[in-house]
């Protein structure tokens, strides 16, 4: 067994070893700055994977939402729809403009944001403003969770059918698709990042996607100051520190090619706790969800929809109490917790955040469901035979479970 008093991370760095190679370069050329070849070949590196046109690498994902609202046209008083199950910098850039939220619940079938509650909003929105022009929302900020894609096709047509915008949040589904399309190509502009316990880290940074070459050249504007053409430094509008470094950008290019890899490992990880430890979450029209049969530990994985791929960035799972003797989420985070093992609960929606209670918000009870019964397990691509078999064991010495 692993070694007893090593902590075992969710989701730690995972580096594998080409990186130095960029970073050398970089010091070798003096090009520390954000410019240089590592930029320009890190940009390129994520076209080619995503198959999208254009990207431009900035210092987080975050970052990343914030240009997509200002390129959407966000303006302060402006309405942005968001998916309330998520983490807040999926979110917070939407005050950074000055602008109000609209939050969306989820469906149960991959827990991203529901596309009938998404039209309802956009319909009721309207309503509220008489159906007046300027009330309708400027943007759509859909989630692709935990790596699971969302329903982003019928998300898709009901932002066509008002004309409104969407900004694909891929932070965690670098890898992930559907029918083979990746995640980061379905949206207006998509975002990426690169935090240090994402699929591939450059310790911090992000990406913005696109198909547009002049709205990316106007990220690229915008995330170096916005500074005019001009020998003197001139300034025209607002701009923002946000280009990633070169030697950052080396970092980067090493993770890609590693990164198919990370994903084969972290959906190894989820296979191993589902033989392990529970039975498939199949879901139904009702808040709960449904199973394909009782899970013998009362622990439930959320199934990949038919022709949905996920990186499985983290292994996520809901804990049913009436089929654990009464154990919860909460008492199993905390056992582990004590054994020097990080777990996480699901997102806590923003809806239900002391920052956002003023928000409206369309919902049917699921991403609440899902903060009070679910978990996220150690997924990192660097766990070690030792540390699974570790988590497991406290798993099922928590749950009362006889191998």
């Amino acid at each position: 067994m692993a070694d007893q008093n090593k902590r075992i991370y969710l989701s730690s760095p995972h580096m594998g070893g080409g990186e130095l190679d960029y970073i050398h370069d970089a010091f070798e050329k003096n090009w520390i700055a954000p410019l240089g070849s590592n930029v320009n070949g890190f940009e390129e590196d994520l076209q080619n994977y995503t198959g999208r046109n254009h990207a431009a690498v900035i210092t987080s994902g975050t970052a990343g939402i914030h240009l997509a609202l200002i390129l959407c046209g966000v303006k302060p008083g402006d309405e942005v729809i968001c998916q309330s199950f998520t983490f807040a910098a999926s979110a917070n850039p939407i005050l950074y403009l000055g602008a109000k939220p609209v939050f969306v619940d989820s469906e149960p079938d991959t827990w991203n944001m529901d596309p009938d509650l998404l039209e309802e909003a956009i319909i009721h929105r309207l309503t509220v403003g008489e159906g007046d022009k300027s009330s309708k929302p400027k943007a759509i900020v859909v989630v692709h969770l935990y790596g699971m894609p969302s329903k982003i096709d019928e998300i898709l047509a009901v932002a066509e059918t008002y004309d409104i915008p969407v900004i694909e949040d891929s932070a965690e589904a670098l890898g992930s698709s559907i029918n083979g399309r990746k995640c980061g190509t379905y949206g207006k502009l998509s975002v990426l990042s690169f935090n240090g316990n994402k699929i591939i880290t450059t310790s911090g940074g992000g990406a913005l996607l696109g198909d547009e070459e002049d709205v990316i050249a106007k990220s690229r504007f915008l995330a170096t100051q916005a500074r005019d053409d001009a020998p003197h430094y001139q300034h025209s509008e607002v701009g923002y520190n946000y280009r990633m470094s070169n030697i950052v950008a080396g970092i980067g290019r090493g993770q890609m090619k590693v990164l198919d890899g990370h994903v084969a490992k972290r959906r190894a990880v989820h296979q191993f706790y589902f033989d392990n430890l529970g039975r498939t979450w199949l879901s139904d029209k009702s808040n709960s969800g449904s199973k394909d049969q009782e899970s013998p530990t009362g622990i439930y994985f959320l199934k990949e929809p038919d022709g949905y791929y996920s990186n499985r960035w983290l292994s996520t799972v809901i804990v049913n109490p009436e089929e654990t003797g009464g154990v919860t989420r909460e008492d199993i985070r905390i056992a582990l917790e004590e054994e020097n093992i990080e777990c996480r609960p699901l997102w806590k929606p923003m809806h239900m955040q002391p920052l956002y209670e003023n928000a409206p918000y369309y919902g049917n009870g699921v991403c609440e469901m899902l903060f009070e019964y679910g978990l996220c397990l150690p997924s990192g691509s660097n766990m070690t035979d030792g540390e699974r078999e570790k988590v497991l064991y406290y798993l099922k010495k928590v749950l009362r479970v006889d191998d």
